[in-house]
C-alpha cells in the first residue's frame, strides 16, 4: 500500500519525464506544505533557479487560497522583471485545484504565459 506522499512522488516522476525548462521557457514549479506555498522558476538545462517566491515573505494573515494567489502574483512579477514572459507549469504531482490552481491563475493573470 502506498502513502499519499509516495503517490504524489510517482505522479511527479511522470510529469518530470515530460516537462522540463529551457532558457527560453523555464519551468514554474510549485511546492505546497501544510502551512506554506512556494514557487520557483527553474532553467533545467543549467539546473539554476532563476527566481522564487513563497508565502514565508508575506506577513499578513489570510486564508491559504488568498496567500497562494499573492504568491502567484509575486512570482509573475519577479519573472517579468528578469525578462521571462513564458514558462511551462509543473504542478509537482499535486492535483490542479485549490491552492495550486489559485497560484497558477494569479500568475497567468499577472502576465505570465503558460
Amino acid at each position: 500500500m502506498t502513502t499519499k506522499e509516495e503517490r504524489r512522488l510517482k505522479i511527479k516522476q511522470g510529469i518530470r519525464g515530460k516537462v522540463s525548462g529551457t532558457p527560453e521557457r523555464p519551468r514554474l514549479t510549485v511546492f505546497r506544505s501544510n502551512k506554506q506555498i512556494y514557487a520557483q522558476v527553474i532553467d533545467d538545462t543549467t539546473g539554476k533557479t532563476l527566481t522564487a517566491a513563497s508565502s514565508l515573505k508575506l506577513s499578513e494573515k489570510a486564508p491559504k487560497k488568498e496567500i497562494a494567489n499573492k504568491v502567484g502574483v509575486l512570482i509573475a512579477k519577479n519573472a517579468l522583471e528578469i525578462g521571462i514572459q513564458a514558462v511551462v507549469f509543473d504542478r509537482n504531482g499535486y492535483l490542479y485545484h485549490g491552492r495550486v490552481k489559485e497560484l497558477a491563475d494569479a500568475a497567468r493573470n499577472s502576465g505570465l504565459k503558460f
